[in-house]
């Protein structure tokens, strides 16, 4: 299928991949609309992508060496015992990439063809359906904020866990709350050194290429490195599970509170956590970590019913929200669009595209919905007595988590996928 105009709602990881797809598909016009200006680099921290998933992602073209990465391979499951490090719960192999999310977006918008259009700082109020079209054929119309009407032959949702397009596709699924939260934060690896008299050289106690989850009664922190913005200077990524303080917050709703705006009560919170479950090495490694670079990320779920209505599509968050624990979430997103490249180049018409993303999309999306509340109760909310658990158990316990799952850090494609060749990148 060729021609045709696309309108990409959300400019990042998810749209950046989505306007690749469509434009390499042979979309006539493709315009992505962020509601944000400037770049998007200063957003978020690290991100993991399964080994697997990358060789998958980069065989489509959508994925390549040039974008900086940190290899992981194991991952510590540590408990507190008095001991600086904690007690080694198990060793578990851990083939993932990791990623800074600002730096993974700049390589997957510097891939995007030069035929595509970005217009930053032009939010999107609402989606619709029509068949307005002098020929009266069906597309979809785009109602911006600052007042104007734009129509496409496909609105691609690609606007995260609060979408406005899904609210137009299926406007009854709303991300539930899990009832926990993340405190996420990050800082230059450099600033370990100030950790050497706990346990030794950081490279000694904690292996570059290592990752480590620090089980506590109701919670875990998960720590890794990632690539830092200066070429060489890696950075220390963690996220820290747990229930919130009594603070008023108000999480039922979507919502997050981003670097910067977390109050001196939510940061001291996390840090009174750390410091009464943590052994002292990772306690203290959470302390290193300034005001700024740390923010608060509730929990949520959402599974929509239906991917497409009429000549709307949903792709990534917008779709299906998973609970990080399965490390799935970008992979998740360009594999989204990479499904949707496939159904573009295999189909003959729009219905037919839609009818085929959603197969392929909906039922994985879904399982790993399925799958991301499984982790979520075995390994915070009805986490196991740690002090019970050994090397055996814990793999045991492991496995059956994954019991019947396509497997952690994401699905596997279905067949494989044949790169073809596109536009030249910008």
């Amino acid at each position: 299928m060729l021609g045709g105009t696309v309108a990409v709602v959300g400019g990042s990881i998810a749209g950046c991949a989505f306007a690749a797809a469509a434009a390499r598909g042979g979309a006539r016009r493709v315009v992505v609309l962020e509601r944000s200006y400037g770049e998007l680099t200063d957003r978020g921290v690290g991100l993991c992508v399964h080994d697997d998933r990358y060789a998958e992602l980069a065989a489509a073209g959508h994925l390549d060496d040039g974008i900086a990465w940190h290899r992981l391979t194991r991952r510590h499951w540590l408990a507190a015992d008095g001991s600086p490090l904690g007690r080694l719960l198990w060793d578990q192999p851990f083939p993932f990439r990791s990623y800074h999310w600002g730096l993974l977006w700049r390589g997957l918008r510097e891939r995007t063809p030069a035929t595509v259009e970005h217009r930053l700082g032009d939010p999107v109020a609402g989606v619709r359906n029509t068949s307005a079209a002098a020929d009266g054929t069906p597309g979809a119309v785009v109602r911006l904020v600052s007042g104007g009407e734009e129509r496409f032959d496909l609105v691609v949702g690609a606007d995260g866990y609060r979408s406005v397009v899904r609210t137009a596709v299926c406007p009854e699924a709303r991300p539930g709350y899990a009832g926990y939260v993340c405190w996420r934060g990050s800082f230059p690896a450099e600033r370990l050194a100030a950790l050497d008299h706990l346990a030794g050289p950081a490279d000694l106690a904690w292996p570059a290429e290592h990752a480590a989850t620090v089980c506590f009664p109701g919670g875990q922190c998960v720590l890794y490195r990632i690539p830092g913005q200066e070429p060489g200077r890696p950075m220390v990524n963690w996220v820290f599970y747990a229930p919130p303080p009594a603070a008023g917050l108000r999480l039922e709703d979507p919502t997050s509170i981003p670097p910067g705006a977390a109050t001196e009560e939510l940061t001291a919170h996390v840090a009174l956590l750390a410091e009464r479950h943590l052994p002292p090495y990772w306690a203290s490694l959470i302390a290193l970590t300034p005001p700024e670079r740390t923010f608060l990320q509730p929990i949520y779920d959402l599974d929509t019913p239906r991917r497409t209505s009429g000549r709307l599509l949903l792709a990534g968050d917008a779709a299906t929200v998973v609970r990080p624990h399965n490390t799935s979430g970008a992979a998740k997103a360009v594999q989204d669009a990479v499904a949707f490249e496939d159904a573009w180049r295999r189909s003959a018409s729009w219905e037919d595209l839609l009818a085929t993303y959603e197969r392929e999309r909906g039922e994985a999306g879904r399982a790993l919905v399925t799958l991301g509340r499984r982790l979520g109760r075995a390994q915070v909310e009805q986490a196991p007595d740690w002090t019970t658990m050994d090397p055996a158990r814990t793999a045991a316990w492991w496995d059956e988590q994954l019991a019947g799952t396509a497997g952690f850090g994401g699905h596997a494609f279905r067949s494989p996928v044949v790169p073809v060749a596109g536009p030249p990148a910008s």
